[in-house]
This record gives structure tokens, C-alpha cells and sequence, in this order.
């Protein structure tokens, strides 16, 4: 019962099990899990789920992804719901039926625990977690998830050193300059 855009990059060792959509421009890296023997999860427009991410559900709560959002390297979300354009730090958990507000970021090994709720433009930081200042990070959070996509687009062709040369650096100076006036979206 998968419903995953014909234009998203699944690692060849990625595991997605129940209900999971996945939307145009997304990416799942490699290691990642997607389970949900209930509910569901779903994953926004490119959006990157790094390497070692879990996602899972909880028997009431499914994991709702916005667009443009980061998933990093070995954090875990279950249950909760992320909004538009948010960072989650290496190693953060986001617990059942919490929500992050868009253009949010959690910090690093973040403990949020169930039920928490943080307005759009959050930094979150800790364990438990807690909102220490407020900060528009959303067109920074689209930067870093369009990133991975060119990534992903290159690593689907077998490339794997996307982030570097005089290509690199021409796009990326566009895509900073596409952003600002929201020509990204």
C-alpha cells in the first residue's frame, strides 16, 4: 500500500513496510526504515531521510513529514508530526503526537518528548527537549534539503561527489539566490 513519486531516490537497501507515501523530489538514504503496521507515514516534497533514520508510528499518531525538511543521520521519529522546511539533528527523537512548527530546527541529540508542541520557527535543543530561542530558519532548511536532492539526482545516476567543482558551485549560488525570493517553491 505504497504510494512513492516516480521521481524519488530509495536507497536499494532503504526498507519502507506499511502504508508510506513518499512525495515528488523526496529522498530515502541508505539504512533508513519507514514502518507502520498502522496509521501511516508520510513523507513532503523534497524531503531527505539520511542515512540510519527511523520512522516509525504509534498506535495512535502517524509521522507526517512536511516539505522541504531534513531528516539527519540516525534520528528517530515516531508518531510525531514535522513541519514545513525543519532541520532534525543528528540522533534527535521526536516522540508520539509531538509536533514541530515549520522552518524549526532540532538540535542534535534533541529528546522530544510525547505530546510536546513547538510554534513554527523554533530552535529546540536537549533532553527534554525545550525551545531556547526563535529563529526563521526556513529558507536555510529548504537550502540544505535542495542539496540533497541535486545529491540523490546524483547518486541515481551513479555519481557520488555531487558537492564539489565549478557545477557545484554555479548551482548552488543560483539555488541561494532562488531561495531568497522563494523562485524555489
Amino acid at each position: 500500500m505504497q504510494n512513492i513519486h516516480e521521481s524519488a531516490f530509495i536507497a536499494d537497501d532503504a526498507r519502507l513496510f506499511g502504508k508510506v507515501e513518499i512525495a515528488e523530489g523526496a529522498s530515502v538514504w541508505y539504512n533508513a526504515v519507514v514502518r507502520c503496521e498502522c496509521q501511516e507515514v508520510r513523507i513532503g516534497r523534497y524531503t531527505n531521510i539520511q542515512d540510519f533514520v527511523m520512522i516509525h508510528v504509534g498506535f495512535d499518531h502517524p509521522a507526517v513529514i512536511g516539505d522541504f525538511c531534513s531528516i539527519t543521520h540516525h534520528a528517530t521519529i515516531h508518531g510525531a508530526t514535522i513541519g514545513d522546511a525543519c532541520l532534525i539533528g543528528i540522533n534527535a527523537t521526536i516522540m508520539d503526537g509531538a509536533v514541530i512548527g515549520a522552518g524549526s530546527i532540532v538540535g542534535g541529540g534533541a529528546f522530544v518528548t510525547e505530546g510536546s508542541e513547538f510554534p513554527p520557527q523554533s530552535i529546540i535543543l536537549g533532553a527534554p527537549a525545550k525551545a531556547v530561542k526563535q529563529r526563521d530558519s526556513t529558507r536555510a532548511n529548504r537550502l540544505n534539503a535542495w542539496v540533497y536532492h541535486r545529491n540523490a539526482q546524483a547518486y541515481a545516476r551513479g555519481e557520488h561527489r555531487a558537492w564539489s567543482g565549478e557545477e557545484y558551485e554555479s548551482w548552488h549560488a543560483q539555488k541561494v539566490e532562488d531561495i531568497k525570493v522563494d523562485a524555489d517553491l
